[in-house]
């Protein structure tokens, strides 16, 4: 299986490299090949060649159209942490919703 990775777009980083810790440690219990990094938002463009989804942070949620423009050339999904996911930190529940949209992507 491909290795899925997953971008976090946050600013100073700490609740973002909190959570994306909690995705990874989800990953490697559910013994799934997926890379998670948190990364400033000057960086995030440096990745889209690579990267399979993009999560911006509830903070970056007005900027969610300009990050999907240039996500659109490499058909990256962007999307928003909800609320209850960042605020509790729960990186299961942002795995599931990365792989579902992931999966529900291919099917389209």
């Amino acid at each position: 299986m491909k290795n899925t990775f997953i971008m976090l777009c946050c600013g100073a980083g700490i609740s973002s490299g909190m959570l994306a810790t909690k995705t990874r440690n989800a990953a490697r219990k559910k013994e799934l090949s997926v890379t998670v990094e948190a990364r400033s938002e000057s960086e995030v463009a440096e990745y889209f060649s690579v990267i399979d989804i993009l999560f911006l942070g509830p903070h970056y949620a007005s900027q969610k159209e300009a990050f999907q423009k240039h996500a659109d050339i490499y058909n990256i999904p962007v999307i928003v942490v909800p609320q209850n996911i960042y605020g509790k930190l729960d990186g299961e529940a942002l795995l599931e919703l990365a792989l579902t949209t992931l999966k529900n992507k291919l099917n389209h």
